[in-house]
């Protein structure tokens, strides 16, 4: 009987969790379709972090029309990767988050040769408020752009940087398997 019950609860906040997504992902309002360097990209996937069930934050992957989110990683193709924070963060928390993440998917020389534009990148970050949209733009022309709140903050020319820092979202062992798979997802 106990178990029935547990069950029934279950299902019965899972479709609250549901519901609450669908008004994260509302709140987060990402567009439909995205220019980026002459490339008009549409959005693949939308997913919401959460965190010890805290929401965190919403992204959402936009890739060329004519090719999948998976296409899009793997070629790689020109992409856009936005996230809409629902929660302060302090900045360092981000840069440690990414540290961890970064040293569980390359190795160390890997690292040591990225190190200084990976620096360079994590000195542009601000502490995050509810509300603020960060962006990660890349094409093989232009290279790796950050975006905080729709103005350039960092830019590369650098693929092996844009395929890393990307990857912490969209490559295996990255911050959430679980956001990765709705965000890749066909």
């Amino acid at each position: 009987m106990r178990l029935l019950l547990l069950f029934t609860a279950l299902l019965l906040l899972s479709g609250d969790l549901f519901a609450n997504n669908r008004e994260r992902l509302k709140e987060a309002n990402f567009a439909t379709t995205h220019e980026l360097a002459q490339n008009n990209l549409e959005r693949k996937n939308q997913s919401v972090l959460t965190y010890l069930w805290a929401d965190v934050y919403a992204a959402a992957f936009y890739a060329p029309t004519k090719a999948s989110a998976r296409q899009a990683v793997s070629t790689p193709l020109t992409q856009r990767l936005e996230l809409y924070y629902f929660r302060n963060i302090d900045s360092q928390d981000v840069v440690k988050a990414a540290w961890v993440t970064l040293e569980r998917q390359h190795d160390a020389a890997t690292l040591q040769r990225l190190r200084p534009e990976l620096d360079a990148l994590h000195a542009t970050f601000k502490d995050i408020q509810p509300g603020d949209r960060y962006a990660l733009n890349f094409t093989a022309g232009s290279g790796l752009t950050l975006e905080i709140n729709g103005k350039v903050a960092f830019t590369s020319q650098n693929p092996a940087l844009a395929r890393a820092y990307l990857g912490i979202w969209l490559s295996p062992d990255g911050l959430s398997d679980e956001l990765r798979t709705s965000l890749l997802a066909d």
